[in-house]
């Protein structure tokens, strides 16, 4: 196998092993580790990354017939860095899925294609500026020559600076603001944490001012020449933040999210390579090509968001940030009003550092809170529609007082469900065990939607079983808009949820105009309670806020309490006391009772985690979630009790708790039915190990049965 090269190549696919390919000796001397070069692989044509530019004795063992050439490098194309390729590896390791599946996340194909196109373009523009050079150069008369000069400029502005693109104007930067006291000793905090070599957890009360934190930190990072990485959980978050940190950061910022077009990513993908950088991003943007990185910023950090859950990797953005500041050596600071319980015991077992923020900026007052019994105002005519007249006269006193109202529903659709009133029938999915929502359009005419698949059907408003009617059951966001329009007539109402702000335009548009006073109620799902700052908000309320705890997950109390406490710091932000009401079927709950009485807030995380510890649930074990999908009922029910035998049958460590198969509230979608198998996992010395024995027993199991593409890992699932 002399004069031979070989290379040893990552593909964007879901293998647990990584081909080898030959390649000339002319283009051997081109190819590095990270190089990306094109291959055939199943009949396909990919675009891999070089993990290996010497691969003689992993050749050896394949055999020279067996060993397929390179179609070539990619040409234009920057090489995946070291730290990028490392950063993959720990995610397919801890999140039990393949290097490959995390690079056809970082890299889709639409992206690489992008990045081609861009590289093409570049080489075409520095073509024409150089041969514009030489016509400068030959020029005889001034005229001619100051046409190519303004020509010549023109081309280096949509260049831009080092080649990357047209940038926007860049002002001069603005001092973050003068820290508060209470600011000054939770930096101070962080700092020593830093020192310590730990990721810092800042919990600061909502409207405490975490945000001049931050900034302050991106500011020395970047004045040091180490660059930022600011991670938000939401698009509308970051979208909000982006007009205040672009006035602290004018030239370094870059906004990045999953809604980005794939020409905005290759984009951003290039801007961060040739400068300082602040990158203010969704969890998507760990997968940037970071370098430098001296800081990164974990916003909200107890957040549902950061969590991926298809497809593979299966990562949470918070744990994957972690890594990332590991890798390039970088302080992190996790920041929350309501930290997750994870966050909560690695502080009190030391693997990070705790800084405290417990006093707002402006000095307010927690809001008020009031409970309302919904069962018990119905029994006394105490209802109107979906509102209390409690809440009614609430909300009238504030627009009285010239305040904001913000209503959250945590489900969008003018209502859940349809139901018949002759036989009773519930209009189902026919891809998925789910009830149709139903959502009404502007003409009075409707839609039924399956928020699984996203299945669009006719609404007739008769029943396809028995021709009898078809009744809305429930009231969600588009319905609560509604009748807040009927109560209150004179009041300029907007609702935001996904389905009102498909585009970025509107959404930024309700936003702001929220913000400038220009709107006096939104409605809208958990969007409005995330960490925006709306001056004159003063009241907010919950509509059927039992949905937030009727869930089938152990997180439930934990998720409600955190989401209720980030809706309550929404309002009376500027030395005003605002109210927050609660309507509710269940007014003892424990976790209404614990945002009632201040005494019950500061304990409620401590007592979660004691019941946690009496169950083994995280954080004091590991979760994995082992699916299994299938579109034949009868196989999938039987393919998932025998893995689960195969896995008792395992030789797990001690201690190992095997829950299952069982059926997921909604079993089925888009057409394949769901079950579950979940391991409870000691965090031990035996965690790697048992890992390990999962990964095995699955790949042994898919093999034997010949059942390859059916079962999937998802690790801590939330």
């Amino acid at each position: 196998m002399t004069g031979l090269n070989y290379i040893q190549v990552l593909l964007p696919l879901r293998l647990k092993w990584e081909p080898i390919y030959s390649c000339t000796a002319e283009d051997r001397d081109r190819i590095v580790y990270g190089t990306r070069v094109k291959v055939a692989f199943g009949g396909k044509e990919y675009v891999g990354v070089v993990t290996s530019a010497d691969a003689k004795e992993e050749a050896a063992t394949l055999g020279a017939d067996k060993i397929k050439p390179i179609s070539g490098i990619v040409e234009g194309l920057e090489n995946i860095t070291p730290e990028e390729l490392l950063l993959w590896r720990q995610i397919s390791s801890y999140y039990l899925c393949t290097s490959g599946e995390v690079y056809k996340a970082a890299y889709p194909a639409g992206k690489v294609d992008e990045e081609e196109v861009k590289a093409r373009v570049k080489e075409r523009l520095s073509l024409r500026l150089a041969k514009l050079d030489e016509k400068i150069e030959k020029a005889r008369k001034e005229e001619t020559r100051q046409r190519y000069l303004a020509l010549r400029q023109a081309l280096r502005q949509a260049q831009g600076p080092a080649g990357e693109g047209v940038q926007g104007p860049v002002g001069e930067p603005v001092e973050p603001p003068e820290l508060s006291e209470a600011q000054k000793e939770a930096y101070s905090r962080i700092k020593d944490i830093f020192k310590e070599g730990k990721p810092a957890l800042l919990r600061g009360v909502t409207g405490s001012g975490k945000t001049e934190i931050y900034l302050k930190l991106a500011r020395e990072a970047i004045d040091k020449g180490r660059n930022v990485l600011f991670m938000v959980p939401e698009i509308a978050l970051s979208r909000q933040l982006e007009e205040r940190i672009r006035a602290f950061f004018p030239g370094e910022l870059k906004v990045v999210h999953s809604a980005e077009t794939a020409s905005n990513r290759a984009e951003a993908a290039s801007f961060i390579r040739d400068r300082k950088y602040l990158v203010l991003g969704t969890r998507s943007a760990i997968f940037l090509p970071h370098r430098s990185l001296g800081l990164v910023i974990v916003d909200e950090e107890h957040d549902q968001s950061y969590k991926q859950d298809n497809p593979a990797p299966r990562y949470n953005g918070r744990e994957a940030a972690i890594m990332l500041a590991r890798i390039f050596n970088a302080d992190i600071v996790l920041g929350s009003a309501t930290p997750s319980l994870e966050s909560v015991y690695n502080c009190s077992v030391g693997r990070f550092g705790l800084a405290g923020l417990d006093k707002r900026y402006y000095d307010s007052e927690d809001s008020e809170v009031e409970i309302i019994d919904t069962i018990a105002e119905r029994r006394k005519n105490g209802m109107v529609g979906s509102f209390s007249r409690k809440l009614i006269e609430r909300i009238k006193e504030t627009l009285g007082r010239g305040g904001q109202v913000a209503i959250l529903r945590e489900r969008r659709s003018y209502s859940p469900l349809l139901q018949c009133e002759e036989c009773g029938d519930i209009p189902k999915c026919p891809s998925c065990n789910a009830a149709l929502s139903f959502h009404k359009r502007e003409d009075g005419t409707g839609k039924m939607v399956c928020h699984y698949c996203g299945r669009v059907m006719d609404y007739s408003g008769t029943c396809n079983k028995c021709g009898g009617n078809l009744k809305p059951l429930g009231a969600c966001t588009q319905k609560i808009e509604e009748e807040t329009k009927t109560l209150f007539p004179d009041a300029r109402i907007a609702r935001l949820d996904s389905d009102s702000a498909r585009k970025r335009k509107q959404e930024t548009e309700v936003i702001r105009d929220f913000s400038e006073g220009r709107i006096d109620i939104l409605i809208g799902t958990r969007m409005v309670a995330k960490g925006f700052d709306f001056s004159g908000l003063s009241l907010v309320a919950v509509m059927q806020a039992d949905s937030l705890l009727g869930q089938q997950d152990y997180r439930a109390d934990e998720h409600a309490l955190q989401l209720l406490e980030q809706f309550r710091g929404r309002c009376g932000r500027r030395n005003e006391k605002g109210l927050f009401v609660i309507q509710t079927s269940q007014p003892d709950h424990p976790v209404y009772k614990s945002i009632l009485d201040n005494s019950l807030r500061t304990s409620s995380l401590p007592s979660m985690l004691t019941e946690r510890m009496l169950f083994s649930y995280p954080p004091y074990s590991r979760i994995v979630n082992v699916l299994v999908k299938d579109y034949n009922l009868s196989r999938v029910e039987l393919m998932s009790r025998e893995l689960a035998a195969a896995m008792r049958g395992s030789r797990f460590g001690a201690g190992v708790k095997i829950i299952g198969p069982y059926s997921p509230a909604v079993d089925k979608v888009a057409r394949e039915n769901i079950r579950i198998i979940r391991l409870l996992l000691p965090k031990d010395k035996s965690l790697t190990g048992n890992k390990i024995t999962l990964t095995e027993t699955v790949e042994v199991f898919e093999k034997e049965r010949k059942y390859i593409g059916h079962i999937s890992l998802d690790v801590d699932p939330v």
